[in-house]
């Protein structure tokens, strides 16, 4: 995540997550209200924000280019080679929209599913940001027609069955659960 301080994330884990809204400073205002988040300016310019929580980086808020766009939450998943991520992408036929590109000291490329879910990949350094410790959303859901078709997609795409490092995927009570270092992601 352009300028943002930390290590390199578990590959295959959420390690960001962003939202493009239609009015950047009325998100900054609604979420400042219901969070509590402050904001700093990004390196991505005066259309990008990135938000804090008692002064750590938890989000990234940027302004849809265009009309009549949705505003939506993007997550990131860290990952080991970003052009890799791209091509398996393509190879299961799903769509790679944007990227892999430049961003600070990293690359990135936003996604979607064979089902049309979009999510982002990162490959760099990033905030230290586990999903359930610290100030990292507590959990991020899939809502999906087939679970186990997705947890093969993204479990090809994310490499999840690379270790050491990597992520390990379990099935519990008709849930696909992501567990990296024996947390669940």
């Amino acid at each position: 995540m352009p300028g943002l301080e930390g290590a390199v994330p578990v590959a295959g884990a959420p390690c960001w997550v962003s939202l493009m809204a239609r009015d950047l400073r009325a998100a900054e205002s609604f979420y400042s209200d219901v969070m509590g988040w402050t904001f700093r300016p990004s390196t991505l310019g005066s259309n990008f924000s990135v938000a804090l929580a008692q002064g750590e980086p938890v989000a990234g808020i940027g302004c849809c280019q265009g009309g009549g766009r949705p505003a939506a939450w993007t997550p990131y998943f860290a990952v080991r080679n970003a052009d890799e991520t791209a091509a398996r992408i393509s190879e299961r036929g799903a769509t790679l929209a944007v990227g892999p590109l430049f961003l600070g000291e990293g690359r990135a490329g936003i996604a979607a599913d064979r089902d049309g879910a979009v999510f982002g990949f990162w490959e760099g350094p990033a905030p230290t940001w586990l999903v359930g410790r610290g100030r990292a959303a507590v959990r991020l859901d899939l809502w999906t027609r087939d679970a186990f078709d997705a947890a093969i997609f993204y479990a090809e795409v994310f490499d999840w069955s690379r270790p050491p490092g990597g992520c390990t995927v379990d099935y519990a009570q008709d849930h696909i659960i992501v567990q990296a270092q024996g947390r669940t992601v």
